[in-house]
């Protein structure tokens, strides 16, 4: 298998409210929400940076097209890292989650390795770490 991601999909529990999160509130371009003609097949679709999509799909519809049982989310289970050049680039876009609606989890500040971090939660719980490296070798 080459290591080559494509697809990130997060599961929502309310793919509208999600979609505006992600599109309005951060900015992500979207063509908005496709598949709706089928059962378990509304989705939207973001482009990001090196031809990484991040899908947001509903948790149920994860859940019936893999045969899983629908579980509860966790917000440990996993962190998206969002990396950016400096200090007020971290204070940005975590400003412009807030404003989005999202919850601050650690506001952002000097972290044990020397960086610049903060954490937020999206409406649904997914975890983002908005991170600085700047003056680390």
């Amino acid at each position: 298998m080459t290591p080559h991601i494509t697809v990130l999909t997060l599961g929502v529990d309310n793919l509208e409210r999600a979609v505006a999160f992600y599109r309005d509130g951060l900015g992500f371009p979207t063509q908005g929400i496709i598949g709706t003609e089928f059962e378990h097949g509304a989705v939207a679709f973001f482009q990001l940076a090196s031809g990484l999509k991040l899908a947001l799909w509903p948790r149920a519809s994860l859940a019936a097209d893999t045969g899983l049982p629908l579980g509860p989310p966790s917000a440990t289970n996993l962190s998206i890292g969002h990396n950016v050049a400096t200090h007020a680039e971290v204070d940005a876009v975590m400003a412009q989650a807030r404003q989005a609606g999202a919850t601050i989890v650690k506001p952002a500040g000097t972290t044990f390795y020397g960086g610049y971090a903060g954490y937020f939660q999206d409406p649904d719980g997914h975890l983002w770490e908005v991170v600085c490296l700047e003056g680390l070798g």
